[in-house]
C-alpha cells in the first residue's frame, strides 16, 4: 500500500479532524461565495448542452489510479479510490489534471465505492490510519478535483460531479445521503453522480428524491443496453421489460433530475439506446461505456486507442448524445481523441437499424443458415423431439428411471420394425417413443386401469394410435400370448421393511426385488430368440442377484447407459430398510453432501450366445 503523500495544493484536511474545524470557521458568506461558484460551473455545463454544445465527462478515476500508481493495490478496487484518496492524494489529483487537460468539463470524485464501504463496515475501513470519518474522505475528494481543475487554469469551467454507486440505494442509504448534505454546506460539489444503477425499485424514486432534496443537481446512470439490464461484460441479466425503463425516464424527469445516462457496458451495447430514450423524455443523454473489465488477473484492457474511441463517440453523437465520457479502461486518451472530433459536431436524432431480440437468428449477418444442434442420426436436438404426453390423475408420471429407458431409445432408434412390449406402461412414454421408432406394433401393459387409458391417449396424441394396444395387466398371473422381440420395462423397486402396516395380499418385498426377478423369470416365454428386453435396475437392489437369475435362465447382460437418481418422495420414510439391504447385499447408494442418490442402470438382456443388438 502506497504511503500518503502530503499535497498542500490540495488543501487536504488533516485527519485529526481539522478539516471539520476549518469548515466550521468559515463564515455564511465565505459558504455563499463558494456556493454561488458551484452553481456558476454547473450553468456553464446546462449552456453547453442547451447550445448543443457536447459535454465532456472524464474517464474511469479508479482504473487509471492503478496504471499510475503502478502494481494493483492490496485492497479491493470498489475501495481503492477511497484508500487513494487518503493516502495518495497527489496521485488522485494527478489523474484528475490528466482528465481536465484532456479537455472534459466535468471530473467526478473518486467515491465510486463509498456507499460500499459504508455497508461492509464504515469508518473500520481506515482504522490503520487514525481516526477518520467518510464524510471527511468525501470533502477531500471534492477538494482534490478543484485543486486539479484550479492548477489547470479552469477553476471556473470544470464542474466537480460527486460519485456515488447504487449500494446507496437501500434502507442505510437515506442517512447517507442525509450526512452528505450536511459534509457539502461548506464547499459543495457542483453536481451528484448516481452511476451504475441497475433495476428502478420503488425505492429508487425515494433515494433519488433524497439527493434532490440536498439542493445539487442529480445527473443518473444506468447500465442498461436496449436488451434491458445489462452488465459490465455484456451479459443481460433481465428478461424483456417492455418500455418500463422509458416510463422511468420520464418520471426522473419529471422529479427534476439533470440528466440521464448509460454507463459501464461494453461500447457495442450503447447501440440504439440514447435514440430509444429520446422517445420517452427531454432529459439530456449520455453515454460513458468501459474499454475494459476485471478479470481473475487482474484488469483488462481492450486495444482500442485514441482515434478508435473518437469514432464510436462520433457515432454516439449522431444518435443524440449530449454528454459523452467514459468508464473503466477509458482513459486521458480516449477523451482528449473524443473532445477535439466531437468539437463542432451537433446531437444528431439518427435511429439505428431495429435490434433484434436475443432470441432471434440474427447471425451470421449475411444471412446463411447456422447449423442447428443435431446428434449422430441428423435428428435436431434444440428442442428436443420429446412425445407429447398428458398426464392422469393418479397416474405414476416418468421417473428418471423411465426416462432413461426413453433416451436410449430415441437416441438409438430403438424398436423399427418389431412387435414391441412395454411393461408397466404409466403414461405410455415409452409405447409412445417405441412407435414413433416404427414399430410394428407395441402392446402395453399396466396393473393400474387409469394407466392403460392414459397410455392409449396418449398415443392418439402422438398420432400412433393404429400401431399400439394396451391391456390392464397384474404382472404376477400374467401367461404371455406371444414372444416379442423387443420388451422395456420400468417396475417399482421398493425395498419394504416388513414391519410395516400394509394392507395386501402379497408378501412385502423386503429386497424390492419381487418385480423385476418376476420379470426375468417371464422372458423364456414372452422374449423371442433373437429378441432383446431393456431393463430399468436401481442400485439399491443390488447387482448379484440380477446377473444369477439371468445366468440360470440362459441370458446374458451388459449396461448400456446409466443415469443418477435421487431419493424423491417416494422413498421418504425408507432409508433404514435401504440401508438392511445394502448391509447384506451388494446393493449401494452414492451420498452426495446431504442428498441420497441411486444410480439407475439400462441393462440389454439378450439370450446367451446372442450377438448384440446392431
Amino acid at each position: 500500500m502506497n504511503t500518503r503523500v502530503n499535497d498542500p495544493a490540495a488543501d487536504v484536511s488533516a485527519r485529526s479532524g481539522q478539516g471539520g474545524q476549518a469548515a466550521s470557521r468559515s463564515d455564511g458568506s465565505e459558504a455563499a461565495s463558494r456556493r454561488e461558484d458551484s452553481e456558476g460551473r454547473y450553468a456553464r455545463i446546462s449552456r453547453l448542452i442547451a447550445t448543443d454544445r457536447c459535454v465532456i465527462l472524464d474517464g474511469a478515476t479508479g482504473t487509471e489510479l492503478i496504471d499510475v500508481g503502478g502494481e494493483r493495490p492490496e485492497a479491493e478496487e470498489h475501495l481503492w479510490g477511497i484508500t487513494a484518496i487518503l493516502e495518495s492524494p497527489s496521485k488522485v489529483k494527478a489523474v484528475h489534471r490528466r482528465y481536465v487537460d484532456a479537455g472534459c468539463d466535468v471530473i467526478c470524485t473518486n467515491t465510486w465505492g463509498l456507499p460500499t464501504a459504508l455497508r461492509e463496515g464504515g469508518p473500520k475501513l481506515w482504522e490503520s490510519l487514525g481516526p477518520i470519518h467518510w464524510m471527511d474522505v468525501a470533502r477531500d475528494a471534492v477538494r482534490l478535483a478543484r485543486a486539479a481543475a484550479a492548477e489547470a487554469g479552469r477553476a471556473d469551467k470544470v464542474a466537480v460531479a460527486f460519485s456515488i454507486n447504487g449500494d446507496v440505494d437501500t434502507p442505510d442509504g437515506r442517512e447517507t445521503i442525509r450526512l452528505l448534505a450536511r459534509a457539502f454546506e461548506q464547499d459543495p460539489p457542483d453536481l451528484l453522480l448516481l452511476e451504475t444503477l441497475s433495476l428502478v425499485r420503488t425505492s429508487t424514486y425515494s433515494t433519488v428524491e433524497s439527493l434532490l432534496a440536498t439542493g445539487l443537481p442529480v445527473w443518473l446512470s444506468f447500465r442498461r443496453c436496449r436488451h434491458g439490464v445489462c452488465g459490465v461484460y455484456g451479459e443481460h441479466w433481465g428478461g424483456p421489460e417492455g418500455d418500463s425503463f422509458g416510463r422511468a425516464a420520464r418520471r426522473f424527469e419529471e422529479m427534476g433530475v439533470g440528466a440521464l445516462s448509460v454507463n459501464c457496458v461494453p461500447p457495442d451495447h450503447v447501440t440504439g439506446m440514447l435514440s430509444w430514450l429520446r422517445d420517452f423524455t427531454d432529459l439530456p443523454l449520455g453515454v460513458y461505456p468501459n474499454l475494459g473489465y476485471l478479470s481473475a488477473a487482474g484488469w483488462r484492457h481492450e486495444s482500442t486507442g485514441g482515434t478508435q474511441y473518437a469514432e464510436l463517440a462520433l457515432a454516439w453523437r449522431e444518435e443524440g448524445a449530449q454528454i459523452i465520457g467514459g468508464c473503466c479502461g477509458v482513459g486521458p486518451e480516449h477523451l482528449a481523441a473524443a473532445h477535439d472530433a466531437l468539437e463542432s459536431t451537433t446531437p444528431g436524432h439518427l435511429r439505428p437499424a431495429a435490434m433484434p431480440a436475443e432470441s432471434e437468428d440474427a447471425w451470421p449477418p449475411d444471412g446463411r443458415a447456422v447449423p442447428r444442434w443435431s446428434d449422430a442420426r441428423g435428428r435436431a436436438m434444440f428442442p428436443i423431439d420429446f412425445p407429447e404426453i398428458g398426464y392422469e390423475p393418479g397416474v405414476f408420471v416418468p421417473t428418471q428411471g423411465s426416462l432413461l429407458i426413453w433416451k436410449y431409445l430415441y437416441r438409438e432408434g430403438i424398436g423399427a420394425h418389431q412387435r414391441c412390449l412395454d411393461i408397466g406402461c404409466g403414461t405410455g412414454l415409452l409405447t409412445a417413443q417405441l412407435a414413433r421408432n416404427g414399430a410394428a406394433h407395441v402392446h402395453a401393459i399396466d396393473i393400474d386401469e387409469a394407466a392403460v387409458k392414459n397410455t392409449l391417449t396418449n398415443a392418439f396424441r402422438n398420432g400412433v394410435a393404429d400401431r399400439v394396444s394396451a391391456a390392464r395387466q397384474d404382472l404376477y398371473p400374467w401367461i404371455p400370448e406371444e414372444r416379442y422381440d423387443l420388451i422395456v420395462a420400468s417396475l417399482y423397486q421398493m425395498p419394504v421393511d416388513p414391519f410395516e402396516q400394509v394392507t395386501t395380499h402379497r408378501p412385502l418385498d423386503y429386497w424390492g426385488r419381487n418385480l423385476i426377478d418376476h420379470l426375468i423369470r417371464l422372458l423364456p416365454q414372452a422374449l423371442a430368440d433373437d429378441g432383446t428386453a431393456y431393463i430399468m435396475q436401481l442400485s439399491i437392489i443390488g447387482e448379484r442377484r440380477t446377473g444369477q437369475l439371468l445366468d440360470r435362465l440362459g441370458f446374458q447382460s451388459r449396461v448400456v447407459d446409466f443415469g443418477f437418481f435421487e431419493y424423491n418422495e417416494l422413498f421418504a420414510g425408507k432409508g433404514e430398510q435401504i440401508a438392511r439391504v445394502e448391509e447384506h447385499s451388494d446393493a449401494y447408494h452414492l451420498r452426495l453432501g446431504s442428498t441420497d442418490t441411486m444410480v439407475a442402470y439400462l441393462i440389454e438382456v439378450t439370450r446367451k450366445g446372442a450377438p448384440p443388438p446392431a
